[in-house]
């Protein structure tokens, strides 16, 4: 049995660069918190011993900076300029502006 697919109406480059731009940010944001809560995992329910074990250490020293990276992307990613301008700064986007 074949499935017919129905003929849809294609997506133009707004709506394609919103799409990206919300499977980017979840993505991101994804992994920060799971990147996140791994840390908190680890400090909170697993048992540490006096002193920091080596690897422990190097897991520390790898994930502060990706998370850093990670924070900084999803930032930039929502605040980004999608291609829309707004010459006069009003608020509202020269494209959207009734002509």
């Amino acid at each position: 049995m074949q499935l017919k697919k129905k003929p849809g109406r294609r997506r133009n480059e707004a709506e394609l660069n919103a799409l990206l731009r919300f499977t980017i940010g979840i993505t991101l944001a994804a992994t920060l918190a799971a990147s996140v809560l791994m840390v908190l995992y680890f400090l909170g329910f697993v048992s540490q011993p006096l002193e920091q074990s080596p690897n422990d250490a190097e897991l520390f020293r790898i994930l502060g900076p990706t998370i850093s990276f990670l924070t900084g992307t999803l930032s930039g990613v929502m605040i980004g300029s999608s291609g829309r301008r707004d010459k006069d700064s009003d608020g509202i986007p020269d494209d959207e502006k009734e002509k």
